[in-house]
């Protein structure tokens, strides 16, 4: 495959819908579609989990009712394989905690006309200050 010139609408298209099903606790069981059974990854706060089953476990284990969130930053780049890697910057606040800054990476990998989340990499911005 090559290189695919549409990499930055694809990323920024992306961002957009897949931030609506998560903020959304009614919408958010949807993600499962955005990931593979076996081949998606994902590292939330320094949790490893592999496939769609345990990615859904813990998204589906997060309590909070209402994010708001501000995207600071979407930074996208093509991949060899047709695929494109997805940098967020940004930051949210769940219910009524105080707002915090958060990265989070995605790779979306190639399948047919579509794209899957392959690794999705999650982290608060918190730095260790003692």
């Amino acid at each position: 495959m090559a290189l695919n010139p549409q990499y930055e609408a694809i990323g920024k298209g992306f961002v957009q819908q897949y931030y609506a099903l998560f903020d959304d606790p009614v919408q958010r069981p949807n993600l499962v579609n955005m990931y593979n059974v076996e081949s998606s990854f994902m590292t939330f706060e320094g949790t490893q989990l592999q496939g769609s089953v345990k990615i859904m476990e813990k998204l589906s284990s997060l309590t909070f009712q209402k994010i708001n969130r501000i995207i600071t930053a979407v930074d996208s780049q093509p991949m060899f394989d047709g695929g494109v890697i997805i940098n967020v910057l940004g930051r949210l606040q769940t219910d009524e905690d105080l707002p915090q800054s958060y990265i989070q990476t995605f790779v979306l990998k190639p399948i047919g006309q579509s794209f899957f989340v392959q690794h999705d990499i999650f982290r608060l911005v918190l730095h260790d200050t003692v």
